[in-house]
């Protein structure tokens, strides 16, 4: 039976509280990430910093914000400013059918896997998906 520590990603790239989005975004764009644990320095999780959470610190609309005001907000505001705080999270153990019920019903694209309240693993909604794939793959190649 496929558990989460199978599909999930371990020990996933985390940022501090005081990286700007600057750093964040770049770090995003260069890896491909959507959203990254925020961590104090013993590692303990504080919260998830996404995507959405710099689109909506930036005021959404790029056409609305000038480039200056833009390039400010990217150098000046912090993780711990937009991340979301106390992340819902999952357990190491949690059965992957809850995990997928939760990312479905909350409408989230990750959520951050912990083992005795550390950070161990982020699972995305991409893991499922390229789980899916792996599995109807050979499945369908061999219909034609």
């Amino acid at each position: 039976m496929m558990r989460l520590v199978d599909l999930m990603t371990p020990d996933p790239q985390t940022v501090m509280p005081d990286t700007t989005l600057m750093e964040i975004l770049a770090l995003m764009n260069n890896e491909g990430y959507r959203q990254v644990p925020v961590v104090d320095r013993a590692g303990i999780l504080l919260g998830i910093i996404t995507d959405r959470d710099i689109r909506l610190a930036m005021n959404s609309s790029v056409l609305n914000v000038e480039l200056s005001k833009q390039l400010s907000l990217l150098e000046n505001v912090t993780a711990a400013e937009c991340m979301t705080p106390n992340p819902l999270t999952v357990d190491a153990d949690t059965p992957i059918y809850e995990v997928a019920e939760m990312l479905n019903m909350h409408k989230f694209g990750a959520l951050p896997v912990m083992r005795h309240n550390r950070l161990v693993g982020i699972i995305t909604v991409t893991d499922f998906l390229n789980y899916i794939i792996a599995q109807t793959r050979p499945v369908a190649m061999s219909l034609n």
